[in-house]
């Protein structure tokens, strides 16, 4: 009963980490140049990483909630109150966030001597998975409105998120690979001893 209220407890500080990320600018997306670099990711995978899969996927899946319902009144971008309305491209990458992270986590956790390395690959194979599935959910649905959207031509939007996938998306991945093992560590070694 004391580690069920305890994960529980655990799961509610990740929920209202991804309240403040998501509400407070700057806080979820760091600003490097002309770039936004989304860090929320990194949540998603701490949550799978020390919860589980199941935990991982609901903290993935409010960041998801949090944008779909953002995306009508309070939106972070133009083309977000074009694409983010759409439940499959706002919740499902992000519930696949926490899923994947979880999944290769606890299958690599134990096989895997040198830990850091899992700790590296789950948290670069997170962000990556946000970042494919959001761009190419987009681009599934929307490019034929691509025009509407992003004032592109339709032949322009599959170069332009490919873009968005080769900046944003290999700084994200590179980030949360740095990131994810320097939190994940002191975090999994604490609570090996509760």
């Amino acid at each position: 009963m004391k580690s069920n209220t305890r994960k529980m407890n655990i799961l509610t500080i990740f929920i209202a980490i991804i309240l403040i990320q998501t509400s407070v600018p700057g806080l979820g997306n760091l600003p490097i140049g002309p770039l936004s670099i989304t860090i929320i990711p990194i949540t998603v995978v701490l949550a799978a990483i020390l919860l589980g899969t199941k935990d991982g996927a609901i903290i993935g899946a409010t960041w998801g909630i949090i944008t779909f319902i953002r995306a009508f009144w309070w939106p972070t971008s133009p083309i977000a109150i074009y694409v983010f309305i759409n439940p499959l491209v706002s919740i499902f990458p992000r519930i696949m966030t926490g899923l994947v992270s979880g999944l290769i986590f606890h299958y690599l956790y134990n096989k895997v001597d040198k830990k850091k390395w899992v700790l590296v690959i789950t948290g670069m194979i997170g962000s990556l998975v946000n970042t494919v599935l959001l761009l190419s959910l987009i681009y599934l649905f929307y490019r034929g409105n691509a025009f509407n959207i992003y004032h592109l031509q339709v032949d322009q939007l599959l170069p332009y998120l490919l873009g968005v996938a080769g900046t944003n998306g290999v700084i994200e991945a590179i980030l949360s690979g740095i990131l994810v093992p320097v939190i994940a560590t002191p975090l999994l070694k604490f609570k090996s001893k509760m």
